[in-house]
């Protein structure tokens, strides 16, 4: 039987039977193919390269701990694009991921973007590769950095490596907490049909997806070609298909919601992530007036009123919902339209992919290769929009009953005058959309070395990513000019300066219909504009590398690679004029953010057979690798690992390694536009903090400041931010360490295959860089402990309250984080056993984290969010599988620990009436799979039981309805899946 040399530079053979033998080094790795095929694979491979590693080697043997996912395990657990399979449980360890439920929320890469972070510790550390070779990023918006995961062709891709090991001296610095190589389809031949649908079954019939592809693939005596065309669609899910976002409530335990007068029943707060005393809508503001209260409402003053036409005293057509010692819940929080909020956002993406080689019988025996990738993403998200309408005192549009009202000091609507009445307007739905292309092209050239047994690989890559993005917002000059308004003769209003603008509108009266969000469709049209951005990101990339034997020893030959690397990468994200005006109401500004960046490499890579076939050492290996960076940025440094394979006896593998990382901050982390932006004075965490049920740490730290405990914020929140190059941001340093055991005890004959394996991994990150987000800076520091607000740690340091006018400032500049630190250990196992007419395969994989944890500031205390909601302690999957002749039968169980949030927040789970607990999550998954004649069906369900997220209260942790915000949660419900493959 021949064999054959695959140079597939950090990429490892198919699946079967050998990845069954890496089983013994290499956590959950798939089983993929029947025992006859697989064993005749195993025999066919002699060299390869393992991710993790660039050198070619005759065994399965690595130091580092890998996983790979092969494309026929991704269709049995229904995955239907490679961007499901890589957020899943067992691949990301349970860790939150960026997917398609975050449309709501300012993210890295721009909304409909989605990202991979291995071991918690993000995408910026985590380096995805395609074909062993840097997948550069895309998104929009200035925050671009990582890959988005979106444009990889799935119909064209084999299997799916993870290294879960650090591993920045073999591929260079943002391979911190890992690598994900995607490898394609090689020395495919032949032409390929597949057709995918998910249909969740619990969601009113949305949220499902669809994906078509196309394969094909030739090959001559001299040349090869593959390529594939597809085209995915994903509908959108709202928030009124789902029970658990249908009406968020506080959650509060012992029965301590507010109740609404009107229904009798815990108060819907869809419009915000947080619940009681959140934006109001379908209110007025003033001044304090004497009226009819509402049900619910004290008192006969009142500063918040709703329209109520059977008023007939006091504020004639208004009833009162706050002011006072009101708790403002009474007031209007919810209408139907909010739940046509985006819960997971609706895209189209359309990739096609190709690659190719020849052979030139020169130079080496040497192959002249390329690949291309197009990938074009459209996606949109539908939000819900409130219009806080700044009506100034003696304005015409104000009835007669409201014009003595004075309600507060001109907050730049009104030219200077006093603002007479705020309307809190419901408007209703707003969407915001993206257009990404993304292009990608490599050429290369690889042969023979002229010494003997080397091998050498040159190629150069281009990437570019542009993402046109817009988003509909008020204009402020509109707003401003349209409520500056006159008499037009006729009984109705026109704008005063409406010669110099030609086309203003004049704005609404104020009314009930007004106050309700009914707006006419002309000045709509005029205030509420599109605003569109572009953002595009290059990158260029020139890699040499040269790998063979340098020396035998009586263990077996030494071998190395050497290689040099040059990348440049460029962004330029122009948001649209209004949004760098700071022209859109109530909404942050944004800068040009532009800069360039190149770095220099030279790396190598050396293994050394210490002993073979020893007693008591059957095999001890040392590999060492190393690079020497230069950014232009930040300049130069060295990094290192080194790796030891120890086997004393059969069946008993002890692996390890041990190295450093060096992260130069990436293009937006450095050069993202100084911007001084200004978000809804709700943002203010001390908006009527003496409501009942208020964090009691929130309560005590906004009395340190001396507000009121009716505190109403009129001012907008402040958020200044700034890039790295330009405050002083250095370069991330980090050390990481993995220890493992593996055990393959020969079992007796007839018994099966066993292989079991556990490995420590601690990463540990000095000045990471970071950027909180102003929402959760001021969360995190006003629901401190009051010991820390009052010495101004930790978080408090990014905030500042002015004194005079209690106006909010925030610092959310990229920012280095003195510690930043993850712990843990995988276990893995996995038994094979021929079972009457076919195999069993069971695979079960476990990680448990010992320690998350992080400090802003070197000086405050290390704190652990290890087991706290999103960051679960164990995590695990588990499925058994069993194939005989043309069929498979597939049981999976993806598993998440319960997690608490009290020990944090330093509440008593007891008698704290936050619910701050969710129990362990388990997700059910089941495939049948019949293959013949050149076709494949694939049929099954995922989360079986239809298990809903569990619920939390409100608060405390970002949430989706009622359901904490995490992506280890399933948000469809129950939903079938079909896939057809014919191969022609």
């Amino acid at each position: 039987m021949s064999t054959r040399k695959d140079y597939l530079l950090g990429t490892t053979m198919a699946a079967g039977a050998a990845a069954l033998s890496m089983a013994m080094l290499i956590p959950g790795t798939a089983f993929a193919q029947s025992a006859s095929n697989t064993d005749q694979e195993a025999t066919q491979v002699d060299e390869i390269v393992v991710v993790g590693s660039r050198i070619r080697r005759d065994n399965f043997n690595a130091p580092s701990p890998t996983q790979v996912v092969t494309r026929e395990e991704a269709t049995l657990q229904g995955f239907a694009s490679t961007t499901e399979a890589l957020q899943s449980t067992a691949i990301t360890g349970g860790t939150s991921q960026i997917n398609n439920s975050y449309g709501g929320y300012v993210t890295n890469g721009g909304p409909g973007a989605n990202t991979i972070g291995l071991r918690g510790m993000g995408p910026s550390r985590t380096l995805v590769l395609l074909n062993g070779r840097r997948v550069s990023p895309a998104g929009s918006r200035g925050s671009v950095g990582s890959a988005d995961l979106n444009v990889l062709p799935t119909s064209m891709i084999e299997r799916v490596e993870v290294l879960r090991d650090g591993a920045s001296s073999v591929y260079g610095s943002d391979a911190v907490a890992g690598v994900v190589n995607i490898q394609t389809r090689k020395n495919f031949e032949g032409l390929v049909f597949e057709a995918q649908r998910n249909e969740p079954l619990e969601a009113n019939g949305n949220g499902g997806s669809t994906r078509l592809s196309l394969t094909a693939g030739a090959r001559g005596d001299r040349w090869r070609a593959a390529g594939s065309i597809e085209r995915y669609e994903r509908d959108e899910l709202t928030l009124r298909d789902r029970e658990f976002t249908r009406c968020q409530t506080d959650g509060f335990r012992f029965d301590n919601d507010y109740i609404d007068p009107l229904t009798g029943k815990s108060k819907c707060y869809p419009l915000t992530t947080t619940g009681s005393n959140g934006v109001t809508i379908n209110t007025i503001g003033t001044n304090m007036l004497t009226g009819v209260g509402a049900a619910g409402s004290v008192g006969d003053t009142f500063n918040r009123w709703r329209p109520n036409s059977g008023v007939t005293s006091g504020l004639v057509g208004f009833e009162g919902v706050g002011g006072g010692a009101n708790d403002l819940n009474v007031r209007d929080t919810f209408e139907d339209r909010m739940l046509n909020e985006s819960l997971i956002s609706p895209v189209e993406i359309t990739t096609i992919y190709g690659e190719g080689g020849y052979q030139l019988n020169a130079l080496g025996n040497a192959e002249v290769y390329g690949e291309f990738l197009y990938n074009k993403r459209e996606s949109s998200q539908t939000g819900y929009r409130q219009l806080s309408l700044d009506y100034a005192k003696g304005s015409p549009l104000i009835p007669t009953s409201l014009s003595a009202s004075t309600a507060f000091g001109d907050q730049g609507l009104n030219k200077g005058q006093d603002v007479g009445v705020r309307a809190f307007i419901g408007f209703g739905n707003d969407h915001s959309r993206q257009e990404q292309s993304f292009n990608r092209y490599v050429g290369g050239i690889k042969g023979d070395f002229f010494l003997t047994d080397w091998r050498y690989d040159l190629s150069a890559s281009y990437s570019r990513s542009r993402s046109e993005y817009t988003s509909e917002q008020f204009l402020t000059d509109r707003l401003i000019e349209s409520l500056d308004v006159v008499s037009n003769g006729a009984g109705g209003f026109q704008c005063r300066e409406l010669a110099s603008n030609p086309g203003c509108v004049a704005a609404p009266a104020l009314t009930t219909q007004t106050i309700g969000g009914v707006l006419p469709k002309d000045w709509v049209d005029y205030v509420f504009r599109p605003v569109t951005g572009v953002t595009v990101f290059e990158e260029k990339i020139v890699s040499l590398g040269i790998d063979g034997p340098l020396f035998s020893l009586p263990a077996g030959q030494v071998m190395g690679f050497f290689g040099a690397e040059w990348r440049e990468s460029e962004i330029d994200d122009t948001p649209g004029l209004d949004s760098q005006t700071g022209n859109t109401y109530n909404f942050s500004t944004s800068a040009i953010t532009r800069g360039t960046d190149s770095v220099w490499e030279v790396f190598g890579e050396v293994e050394v057979p210490l002993l073979r076939d020893a007693p008591f050492a059957k095999e001890l290996t040392l590999n060492g690798s190393f690079r020497y960076t230069d950014y232009d940025s930040y300049g130069d440094d060295t990094t290192y690992k080194i790796g030891l394979v120890y086997q004393p006896i059969d069946g008993v593998t002890f692996r390890g390694t041990y190295g450093t990382s060096y992260r130069a901050p990436a293009l937006f982390e450095q050069f993202v536009g100084a911007t001084t932006g200004y978000q809804s004075n709700t943002l203010d965490r001390c908006n009527n903090y003496g409501a009942p049920n208020v964090n009691p740490n929130r309560v005590a730290n906004c009395t340190r400041e001396g507000l009121p405990t009716d505190w109403q914020s009129t001012t907008s929140v402040e958020v200044i931010t700034a890039g790295g190059a330009d405050a002083g941001l250095a370069a991330e340093t980090s050390t990481n360490m993995t220890i493992g055991v593996v055990l393959q005890p020969r079992l007796p004959e007839g018994w099966g295959d066993l292989a079991f394996a556990v490995d420590y991994y601690e990463i540990e990150v000095e000045n990471g860089v970071s950027r909180t987000g102003a929402s959760q800076i001021l969360t995190r520091c006003y629901d401190s402990n009051p010991g820390d607000f009052a010495a101004d740690n930790g978080f408090c340091r990014l905030v500042e309250r002015d004194p005079a006018n209690g106006q909010l400032t925030v610092h959310d500049s990229y920012v280095n984080l003195a510690t930043d630190n993850v712990k843990g250990l995988d276990y893995t196992l996995r038994y094979r056993k021929d079972v009457g007419p076919g195999t069993a395969l069971f695979n079960l994989g476990v990680t448990q984290y010992t320690e998350i944890s992080n400090k802003l500031f070197e000086e405050d205390p290390l704190e652990d969010y290890l087991g706290m909601i999103d960051n679960p302690e164990f995590t695990g999957t588990a499925d058994l599988s069993y194939a005989w002749d043309k069929w498979r039968v597939r049981y999976g169980v993806e598993w998440v620990k319960g997690m608490e949030s009290y020990t944090y927040y330093e509440e008593d789970p007891a008698t704290s009436i936050y619910d701050l607990e969710v129990g362990d999550y388990w997700q059910h998954n089941a495939s049948v799979q019949y293959t013949a004649d050149g076709w494949t069906v694939t049929a099954g369900v995922r989360n079986l039981l239809n298990e809903d997220p569990p619920t939390i209260s409100a608060g405390v942790n970002n949430r989706v309805g009622n359901a904490p915000l995490y992506s280890g949660y399933d948000y469809l419900g129950r939903t079938a899946f079909v896939n057809l493959t014919k191969s022609f």
